[in-house]
């Protein structure tokens, strides 16, 4: 560019000077010049190049004291252009800092920064997040109290709310985004922030309420989801543990999905049978089973059983053996029907029956011990002993 420039003016100033010298060679006139008592004839073009170089030395002179005038001027700005981009590259120096780890030099760059006013927003994020990467609980708030512009409000709330939760501290975390959706902001990472923060408070209806959201919106893994909704719901289920009437309204409240989950199931079930609402019960884990088949539930149902009334349980188990005639968790819980109904023929047969069927050493230790307790029930004192020592040695005592 300066090359082609430089080619410019050295071609206008040949043909200026070729121009000169072809009006030079035409003397036309004399210019006479009186001033009294003095009196100055000079040719016409030697008073064309005077009266132009005096307007280049006039004109060159007049820069030069512009220039020094000016000079204070220049070297202020110059300062300040000097400090500007000190203070932009401390900026880039502290966000490299924060991201490497390097959380120390990160605070130190972004106090740096700071000698640029127009830095103070990102840089007060900037050193707030690296103060609270090293628990300095302190200096994050007082970084945090320099953002002080308007536009940059958002970002200081979104960023307290973060690190609060991230901090175990719930309630300020919900204060900070209170405020932000005060001021018209409902955003998706601020819902899960509030997430987070409602897990430490334990309020798990809330807690609820963000997971079913977040997920309509795909903001959480579907795993993820399903461990949060799991937990909030045995949370809820057991707040209602005192009330049976409560306790069941709530669970009619959830999804089909969450009712015919073992865990759940078991639970809603474990609480029922507690407050003495075995048919309730009955119910909850027969739905359950009939969509996931489970060992745990199968467990729990000889439960819901009311005192000596377990004939409709036997009933429904023989169906279900018709289908599944090798499951030993089923044949254990048939036994266990039969023990309470006090049917011992019955219960010895379903009982040595899971035993051969057993895979796992809790299954065979329950078999045995449930024999045990038959055999004492039938006075054959010799055979439970033998079961209670079977049962002992079934487990692997390292």
């Amino acid at each position: 560019m300066m090359t082609m420039r430089g080619l410019i003016w050295f071609v206008l100033l040949f043909a200026a000077a070729a121009g000169l010298a072809l009006v030079g060679v035409f003397d036309g006139g004399q210019v006479l010049l009186v001033m009294p008592p003095y009196r100055v004839d000079i040719s016409l073009n030697l008073f064309v190049v005077a009266l132009v170089v005096s307007f280049i030395v006039i004109y060159t002179v007049l820069r030069a004291v512009r220039s020094v005038l000016k000079m204070p001027q220049r070297v202020s700005a110059y300062r300040t252009r000097s400090r500007l981009a000190k203070a932009n590259a401390a900026l880039r120096d502290a966000i490299g800092h924060l991201y490497a780890g390097r959380f120390s030099k990160a605070e130190k760059s972004a106090r740096d920064s700071l000698i640029a006013d127009e830095n103070a927003g990102a840089a007060g994020l900037i050193g707030a997040k690296a103060a609270h990467e090293m628990n300095e609980y302190a200096r994050r708030d007082e970084w945090l109290a320099k953002v002080q512009e308007s536009d940059w409000q958002d970002a200081r709330l979104m960023a307290t709310a973060d690190m609060r939760a991230d901090g175990r501290d719930a309630d300020g975390a919900l204060v900070a985004l209170t405020e932000m959706q005060a001021q018209g902001g409902r955003r998706l990472h601020a819902q899960q922030i509030a997430l987070r923060a409602q897990q430490q408070l334990k309020n798990w209806g809330e807690v609820l309420k963000l997971v079913k959201t977040l997920e309509k919106r795909e903001a959480l893994h579907p795993a993820v989801a399903v461990r949060l909704r799991q937990v909030a719901s045995e949370n809820l289920l057991r707040d209602r543990r005192h009330n049976p009437d409560a306790l069941l309204e709530f669970w009619q409240s959830l999804s089909a999905t969450e009712r015919q989950s073992p865990r759940l199931a078991d639970l809603a079930a474990e609480l029922l049978i507690a407050l003495d609402r075995r048919n309730d019960a009955r119910k909850i884990v027969e739905e359950a089973l009939n969509h996931n088949w489970d060992a745990r539930l199968l467990r729990r149902y000889p439960d819901c059983a009311s005192p000596g009334d377990a004939l409709p349980l036997i009933q429904r188990a023989e169906a279900w053996q018709k289908e599944r005639t090798e499951d030993a968790d089923l044949m254990f819980t048939l036994g266990r029907l039969c023990l309470h109904q006090q049917l011992w023929g019955k219960a010895q047969a379903f009982l040595e029956s899971a035993l051969k069927l057993a895979d796992n050493e809790p299954l065979k230790i329950r078999t045995h011990r449930a024999l045990a307790r038959l055999h004492e029930q039938l006075g054959d004192s010799e055979k439970a002993s033998l079961h209670y020592r079977e049962s002992a040695l079934a487990m692997n005592v390292v």
